[in-house]
Formats: C-alpha cells, structure tokens, sequence
C-alpha cells in the first residue's frame, strides 16, 4: 500500500475545517489571492484561483501561499483535479512547488493535468528535479519503494487559441498583451501570457491574467457571466516600486515604468472592456498596488462604474462567485 504513515496520521488528524465541502449544483469561482504580486502584502495572498465544478477544483494560476489558501477554502489538496496558468511571473507560479510536493507527500499519485504558455515544462521539470531527493528517501524506512515524482504531473503548453478539454470544462485561450515581443519573433514564441474563458455546468468565466488593454481579451469576455480582471493605479503602484526598491537605476525604473503602464489594466480600461464584452459580471482581483487602501479600492471601483453599468466586486481573498 503507498500511502505512508505520515500521510496516515495527516488524514487520521484532518480538522473539520478541512474536509471538502459538498458539491455545488453550479460552478463557483474562488479568489483565493487578490495581492498584484511580487510585494507581498499582508492582508491578500499572492495571485491565485479556483474553478470549483461538481466533480472536482481546477486552479487558475498558483501564486505562493495557495495551498494554504485552499485549505481556508475548505478544499483538500485531492480535490485539485488540474492547473491553469496564464504566464510565469513567479508571483503567478510560486505556489505550485508546494502544490507538487505536499500532494506526493500526501501520496496522491494521480497525474496532475497542468497547462501554460510555452516555458511550463521546462519550470515543471526543474520542479520535479528539485522534488526528487525527498522521493527517494521518503520517511527514512529502508526499503520503501517510491514513485517517480515526473508520474505525478502531465503538462501540456499551450499558445494561445487552441481549446482545452479537462473533465466538465472546456477552456479557450487569446494572447494577451502582459509582454510586448514583436508578433513572429523568437521571443513572442518562447515567452507568451494568456488569457482564459473557461466554460463549465452552464457558466461563462472569463480570466483576463495580466494584461494591457486587449481587443482579443475583450473578444474572448464577450457574452461571459463574470469577467475576472486584473487593475492596476499606476500612481500608487510606481510609489510602492520606488518605496520597495530606492536605490533602481535609471534603466530599471524606466523598464518598470513602461511594463506598468502598457502591461496591465486601469480602472477605466476595465470598465471599457466589461461594457463592450457585456459581461453580466465583473470582479476585479490582483491589485496593484497590493495592499490598496479602502478609499483607493472605493475609487477604483467608481472608475470601472464610469464605463460599466452591471454588477462590480473589488474582490478579497476567498470570495466565491
């Protein structure tokens, strides 16, 4: 039997908070962690979520802290039935090592369906790499057979436009425009950020992950029940980069001054999209700045209302929808 004894005594002493909640007769989307990464901020997790179905829990990007996270949300790690993921910025990414290694640590063996742009192989690799010393000494009894850790994932890259079929879901994905490679060039083929409008048990979701102002975003929101947005206040955003880091020399601020403002979503472009795709609703997670203040997130949201009449929540972490 592979289930170990420390998996034993994890199961044996699970909490009732813990235990899996019943299925729900419609799809939920959880935001898990609403921060815009890489500052950590100490009220929102880093970005991550949850597409929870009557058969299983399908993340949407994993951003460190998730695992932690799912277990506020009542979802026991076998419940994860795969993993999206719009780019590899490592506050998107950070939390999949852990989500890899306590699901073999816990003897769930059941390969992990994962899907990214280009490059997620080669980080899932490193990932079992790095996985691999505890695998083969286990819990230190002599003898004790292991499983290869590289059995425990299937991972499929993905461009941008190809359907994905995974249990009850059928996603689609558009490039978005998160990076800024000349269209054609080697670098706009090796390094992508997607977005996602996953389709499941009569409910649209739309995830737009970081990006600028999108027509193909906009195009894949079309008609969606809820749209889940990124914003950013570049304002306040540059102020916690120069806070974070005093002492960024003039290329590096430069660099960050143009991927803020051409890479990611103010609150007018949000409610421009929304009103265009005629969402039916829209939620708006990964703030940046990450800890943003209570009359920010009030502004924010007024901003989005200019453009977009239907229904808007400024997500916290956990929320469900």
């Amino acid at each position: 039997m592979r289930t170990t004894l420390m998996a034993m005594l994890l199961i044996a002493g699970a909490s009732p908070a813990m235990a899996a909640p019943a299925p729900q007769s419609a799809p939920q989307w959880i935001t898990l962690g609403t921060a815009g990464g890489p500052v950590p901020a100490p009220l929102r997790s880093q970005p991550a979520n949850l597409l929870v179905t009557a058969d299983g829990a399908y993340l949407v990007d994993c951003g460190d802290g998730c695992v932690e996270q799912l277990a506020k949300a009542g979802i026991a790690l076998d419940r994860v039935k795969g993993l999206f993921i719009s780019h590899l910025h490592y506050d998107h990414v950070g939390g999949v090592s852990a989500l890899l290694g306590l699901r073999y640590q816990t003897s769930i063996y059941a390969p992990l369906p994962i899907y990214g742009p280009p490059g997620t192989k080669a980080m899932v690799d490193g990932l079992i790499a790095a996985m691999r010393p505890f695998a083969m000494s286990g819990y230190g009894i002599p003898g004790t057979r292991h499983v290869d850790p590289a059995e425990t994932v299937a991972v499929s890259e993905v461009s941008g436009g190809e359907p994905v079929r995974l249990g009850p879901i059928t996603a689609t994905t558009v490039q978005n425009t998160h990076y800024s490679f000349a269209p054609g060039s080697e670098d706009d083929k090796r390094f992508r950020s997607l977005a996602w409008r996953f389709e499941t048990g009569g409910r649209s979701f739309v995830f737009t992950g970081d990006t600028g102002p999108s027509e193909a975003v906009t195009h894949l929101a079309s008609g969606a029940d809820v749209l889940i947005s990124e914003i950013i206040d570049l304002k306040t955003t540059l102020a916690m980069v120069h806070h974070e880091n005093p002492h960024l020399d003039e290329q590096t601020s430069d660099g960050m001054l143009q991927h803020l403002s051409r890479h990611h979503l103010p609150a007018t472009e949000v409610g421009r999209m929304a009103a265009q795709a005629g969402v039916k609703q829209v939620v708006v997670t990964h703030f940046a700045p990450s800890s943003p203040s209570a009359a920010l997130v009030t502004q924010l949201r007024e901003e989005i209302a200019a453009h977009y009449r239907g229904t808007i929540t400024m997500a916290r972490d956990l929320e469900r929808f």
